[in-house]
């Protein structure tokens, strides 16, 4: 379990102090994927790199496993590091080092016997798809091919914890979707806890089990997946998962709802049955469906009628059927 509590950052610039993080606290549990989203500037990649003491925070505590961070020797903290593996953007590839070395490096930086460092770099790389590249280079792979590597090397030394600071932010929506993919496998038959960074809610949307969402160094909300998309409390959320409903209102004025399908009602023909029911016309200005965990989920959001009576009859028939909605 990685316990982050009320943690605070302060980077000291020529041009003034900047506040990265501000009294930040959230858990991640064991065996989950737990996806960090904000905006640019949000504090994200300073979170992350808290976590492992790549930045050590000002205030507050990061705790993994019950061993406050800051409180460990520089030789435990190195230890402690070789169960928390990290990807980025960037691949941070040896160049000079084939496929094969590139995912020894760890290894062997932790001193293990070579057959054994061997085998393990080949298991891995077997897992992520290259088997057939380990005498490869780097510039010789794509971006897709890049970021497995990576991934391989960051789970090379027995790693309990996957830290991804935008690691699909390069790719293609192709390559993002099977490294994705690749992830929810690791997760699933490794057991690695995983720490999702992104400014994608559609990568928050495939892969997580829960968010938080960070806005100005700061949490604004924390929740499972599912109810995040479906009713998104915080102004920064909304904006994220759905970053084009202001434009709702240039379509149609008057009064505005969103109504939230998940899993059983996805199929249902809600807006029909509402139709027929309440004798009453609605506009549909904007809908989509995601698939959340496996399961259909998705929003529309419809232009009640003017009328004031046959508006609150919507309304009764959408509270009447446990319908979830909220104001657009």
């Amino acid at each position: 379990m990685i316990e982050i509590k009320d943690i605070s950052k302060i980077f000291h610039t020529p041009s003034g102090d900047f506040t990265a993080l501000s009294h930040v606290s959230l858990t991640v549990n064991d065996g989950e994927i737990f996806g960090i989203i904000g905006l640019s500037g949000a504090g994200k990649s300073t979170l992350v790199r808290c976590m492992n003491f790549l930045e050590r925070p000002d205030e507050g505590s990061v705790i993994i496993d019950g061993d406050e961070l800051g409180k460990l020797s520089k030789k435990e903290l190195l230890i402690r590091r070789r169960n928390i593996g990290m990807i980025f953007q960037g691949f941070n590839l040896l160049e000079q080092r084939t496929v094969l070395k590139n995912v020894l490096f760890p290894l062997e930086i932790a001193k293990t016997p070579k057959t054994e460092a061997v085998k393990r770099a080949r298991e891995l790389l077997a897992l992520v798809g290259l088997s057939d590249k380990e005498s490869s280079y780097p510039a010789q792979l794509s971006g897709g091919q890049k970021q497995r590597v990576a991934i391989a090397r960051a789970l090379a030394a027995q790693t309990k914890y996957l830290l991804c600071d935008e690691a699909t932010s390069a790719l293609d929506p192709d390559t993002t979707r099977s490294v994705l993919e690749l992830l929810k496998k690791i997760n699933r038959e490794l057991g690695v806890t995983i720490v999702v960074i992104t400014h994608e809610m559609s990568v928050i949307e495939s892969i997580c089990d829960r968010a938080a969402v960070l806005d100005g160094g700061t949490v604004a909300e924390t929740a499972s997946v599912r109810e995040l998309f479906a009713a998104p409390r915080s102004d920064i959320a909304k904006k994220l998962i759905l970053p084009s409903v202001s434009t709702v209102s240039e379509i149609k004025d008057g009064r505005r709802i969103r109504i939230v399908f998940d899993g059983e009602n996805s199929y249902k023909p809600v807006i029909a049955n509402l139709i027929l029911a309440c004798s009453a016309a609605v506009n549909i200005l904007r809908a989509e469906t995601e698939d959340i965990g496996g399961t259909a989920a998705g929003y529309m959001i419809i232009g009640l009628p003017e009328d004031s009576v046959l508006s609150e009859r919507v309304i009764k028939y959408l509270d009447d059927n446990n319908i979830g909605y909220n104001e657009a």
